[in-house]
């Protein structure tokens, strides 16, 4: 008998990602005036004060906070601005303050798991193996002892985190924890200080308004007309620096979104809400606007009518997307396809490269002919601890550098945009299978197979309901009853399934009880016809049932 295999974890099926649920758009504020630039930094400015201390507020009430203690601070602000000011303020905190809170719990569940696998390796005698499912001891006394005080380390940062969490108490800054940390650093972040405070209070500026339905032009805080007059409705201290009626201040600048241009003015002429942002880049000089509206999510599609044209398999990798065609009964078409992108460098050259990758991906889709791209439902938040995978810095970095997060949201929105669907799949074992019945039989003289690329074909079946596996040795061309059953195929009735038939010396074995059992019921009952004597052996395939 051969040895009992391993248990497959359960593998979720494949689904249809939501579509976006919020647009944003933006443009720059050009020929802005001095004394534009003026109004614009004071009102930041004081703005920014008012929120810098309705956070503050939110943040003493921690779990005790209500409706009531939202309406008592928003009227606290509106005395310094305006109520639809104030309105914009205490919204931003809360949203800020919501954050925060999902963060501490993140942070919470890392610490959790690594104290768990240090707990298990510390627990196990030193130089003891591990195993795919779980870690081995240490290898020596000195790294467990280091680790038994990295345990101790933990524990008290979680008792710590987890009693803040209990007491409401979350620690944010506003302008960014990592911004105010380069002010140690200014000569790493080649930054002067005066680079630095001037980044620093630009941080710390509000200028955003929610849009309100109904209202001229969707908005009276912030407001552009259809021809791109830009006006802001001045806080009451600053009401003397106003040159309209109202107490509004019209810059100079006119606004003209080159993207999505025409939705916008179709929801401004009808007065539906959208929310505006001013903000100034300090490294470049210039001032920016951002518009932004929620919409209705966009209804998927059934997933057999994504379906329907094939799948295009994506594997997200470090560097690249691994991508290739499969037609709608799960076969490679065409050649492998990589899609390469570097994601070193600042933060938004990192974005701009996961953009455009994600458009070369999408327009190669829309060339295919498919509707839509099966890609794998990543998710690494327990994989990227230090306790995890010990030394090996290499491959955690690795792990870490891959843009799930950043991917899902780009790639939804923009696939809505140009028709395509998303179909999101379980990302167990794709890069083991697909390499196993993949790579060898697609590599050719001139066409090179990566595991990379085995695994987009994996991930394309599964997203097309397919098995993984290729269907092997198939019967012979006449007489398909001499060969018998395909040797790696799913169990007769079974639809979708990822395991494989049970191995020879298992089939083999139920064949010699069902022969034995056929022998012992021919012999008791009385033959009327003759057989032929290979008809008693069509269906063996091992010659051990020959033997004495």
């Amino acid at each position: 008998m051969s040895e009992r295999k391993k248990q497959l974890r359960e593998i979720a099926p494949p689904f249809v990602a939501l579509g976006p649920s919020g647009v944003a758009i933006g443009d720059r504020l050009k020929h802005l005036t001095p004394e534009d630039e003026k109004v614009l930094r004071l009102a930041g400015e004081h703005l920014g004060n008012l929120a810098s201390r309705d956070l503050a507020a939110r943040c003493r009430d921690g779990n005790d906070h209500t409706t009531d203690t939202w309406a008592a601070r928003k009227r606290n602000l509106t005395a310094d601005s305006s109520s639809r000011w104030a309105g914009s303020v205490t919204k931003a905190t809360h949203d800020q303050w919501a954050l925060s809170r999902r963060c501490q719990l993140a942070h919470i569940q890392s610490l959790e798991a690594g104290v768990r696998t240090l707990m298990h390796r510390l627990s196990q005698p030193i130089g003891e193996k591990g195993t795919k499912r779980a870690p081995g001891g240490y290898r020596s006394k000195g790294e467990w002892f280091n680790k038994s005080r990295r345990l101790a380390t933990l524990e008290h940062r979680l008792g710590v985190a987890r009693a803040e969490r209990e007491a409401g108490i979350v620690h944010v800054v506003r302008g960014g924890r990592r911004l105010l940390n380069t002010r140690h650093n200014l000569t790493r972040a080649q930054l002067t200080e005066a680079d630095w405070r001037a980044r620093w209070e630009a941080e710390r500026w509000f200028l955003a308004a929610d849009g309100e339905s109904g209202k001229r032009f969707g908005n009276e805080t912030i407001r552009v007309t259809p021809d791109g007059e830009v006006s802001i409705k001045l806080p009451a201290p600053l009401a003397h620096l106003a040159n309209a009626k109202h107490g509004r201040y019209v810059l100079a600048s006119k606004i003209a979104f080159a993207h999505r241009g025409q939705e916008w003015a179709d929801r401004i002429d009808a007065n539906r809400a959208v929310a505006y942002r001013i903000h100034r880049d300090t490294g470049r000089g210039r001032w920016y606007l951002t518009a932004s509206w929620q919409r209705p999510v966009v209804q998927t599609i059934p997933l057999e009518a994504a379906r329907a044209k094939g799948m295009s398999g994506v594997d997200t990798n470090a560097d690249h997307f691994a991508a290739y065609r499969l037609d709608v009964h799960g076969n490679p078409v065409g050649d492998p396809r990589r899609f390469f992108y570097d994601l070193s460098g600042t933060a938004s050259h990192r974005d701009a490269q996961i953009r455009h990758t994600i458009t070369q991906v999408l327009h190669w889709a829309k060339r295919c002919g498919v509707t839509a791209i099966g890609i794998e439902d990543l998710d690494f938040t327990a994989e990227k601890t230090r306790e995890k995978h010990g030394r090996r810095k290499r491959f955690r970095q690795l792990i870490s550098g891959i843009p799930t997060g950043k991917l899902k949201a780009r790639l939804a929105s923009m696939a809505a945009e140009m028709g395509l669907s998303i179909v999101a799949v379980d990302p167990a074992y794709t890069s083991q299978w697909g390499d196993q019945h993949w790579g060898k039989p697609l590599t050719a003289p001139r066409r090179k197979m990566s595991r990379h690329d085995a695994a987009g074909i994996a991930i394309g079946r599964r997203a097309l309901g397919h098995p993984i596996r290729r269907r092997t040795a198939p019967p012979h061309d006449d007489q398909s009853d001499r060969r018998g059953h395909r040797t790696v195929q799913a169990e007769r009735g079974t639809r979708e399934c990822e395991e494989t038939r049970p191995s020879v010396t298992e089939r083999a074995h139920d064949a010699r009880r069902r022969t034995e059992t056929q022998q012992r019921t021919r012999e008791t009952s009385a033959s009327k016809t003759v057989r032929d004597a290979r008809s008693d052996r069509q269906w063996v395939q091992d010659s051990l049932l020959f033997t004495d």
